[in-house]
């Protein structure tokens, strides 16, 4: 049974994304670092087999909701400034 990637939480303003990432280039380093941290923590946390520290995964969700603050305000930013 697959479960659905929690992580992958911009999947309904894919336009936007793609938008951004023509224009800025820190915006697409940004997600391509947060597309690839919250796919490597879905397979760390669905993966059977040996665990990994709770301190190193906390890390992982941290930096990645960081990541996602930062590309929310890029994302916020950029529908302020269609709307002007």
């Amino acid at each position: 049974m697959n479960k659905r990637n929690p992580y992958r939480k911009f999947q309904g303003q894919q336009d936007q994304i793609r938008n951004l990432e023509k224009t800025s280039s820190r915006f697409k380093r940004v997600y391509d670092e947060y597309a690839l941290m919250s796919e490597e923590l879905w397979n760390l946390e669905t993966t059977e087999g040996e665990g990994l520290p709770d301190d190193f995964i906390n890390s992982i969700i941290l930096q990645t909701s960081y990541l996602e603050e930062e590309i929310e305000d890029w994302l916020s930013a950029h529908v302020s400034d269609q709307e002007k």
